[in-house]
């Protein structure tokens, strides 16, 4: 496997259509993100930044991509530990809070919820969530705190 993987993405904000940045309370923030071979995906900002509710914004795919990839390394661990997961669900939350210069991501909760095969370790399974935050990619790369509090039936 190669050490360094690279990503790319093309991003145009498309609210350039509806005029230009004259006035802050009435440009638009649409933009249109486009990920090699994958679908496209409409944003905005969110709509305490005068975005559209109905796009997806950058703390909503922020909050997605860490939730996401706790799911897919704890997933990876106990296929690797024999645990076999029948079910996982997760009510992820997200806070930004004003710093004094700037609003940022202060924490992140994952609630993660998993069902795995009666007779399995559910001791190993819940061990595994410390295991799956220290691999996991998104967790290792941002600068706010991430809790877990998982529960594994």
């Amino acid at each position: 496997m190669p050490t360094i993987h690279r990503y790319t993405a093309d991003l145009e904000w498309t609210g350039a259509a509806r005029g230009p940045t004259a006035d802050y309370q009435t440009y638009s923030r649409e933009f249109l993100l486009r990920l090699p071979g994958k679908t496209e995906l409409r944003g905005s900002s969110d709509p305490h930044f005068v975005g559209d509710p109905s796009l997806h914004n950058p703390e909503d795919l922020l909050l997605a991509a860490v939730a996401s990839c706790h799911l897919l390394s704890w997933l990876s661990l106990c296929a690797r530990q024999g645990l076999r997961v029948l079910r996982y669900r997760d009510a992820p939350q997200a806070t930004m809070a004003w710093n004094g210069e700037t609003f940022a991501f202060t924490e992140v909760v994952l609630h993660p919820r998993a069902t795995i095969q009666a007779g399995d370790d559910i001791a190993a399974a819940l061990a595994l969530h410390d295991e799956a935050h220290r691999v996991c990619f998104i967790a290792r790369s941002v600068a706010f705190p991430i809790r877990c509090e998982p529960q594994v039936l």
